[in-house]
């Protein structure tokens, strides 16, 4: 035999758990839905050279790329004079256009524009 105290237990808990699922739904929907690989390094832009910027401003490309690491297919790796599990590609923040200016007696290339682009050791 069911009593209404019974009943009211039931209500009582059915409640507690929509209230409680609802308040899970609400934080789940609530949290930022971005892209966090990428924490940390901004994107490849122009940015103000502190160091070399006294008499004129000197602007240098700076920021990250993409990048991945996958493994090597087993056909590539044959052909490999030094045989290496993981491959790994990379693009890295460059100028596309550039000129040279004369800081202090040091020739220094001015960035005008960047870019993602196969990395490449800069010189100052």
């Amino acid at each position: 035999m069911v009593t209404a105290t019974t009943s009211m237990g039931s209500v009582r808990s059915a409640g507690l758990s929509l209230i409680l699922l609802s308040f899970f739904l609400y934080i789940a929907d609530s949290y930022p839905n971005t892209d966090l690989s990428n924490t940390g390094c901004e994107e490849c832009t122009l940015k103000r050279n502190t160091y070399f910027s006294r008499d004129r401003p000197v602007f240098q490309c700076m920021g990250c790329c993409f990048s991945q690491a996958y493994p090597t297919p087993l056909k590539a790796m044959k052909t490999m004079a030094t045989p290496k599990n993981i491959t790994s590609e990379a693009t890295c923040c460059v100028a596309k256009h550039s000129y040279e200016i004369e800081v202090a007696g040091i020739r220094l290339k001015n960035h005008t524009e960047c870019h993602c682009h196969t990395c490449y050791y800069h010189k100052i």
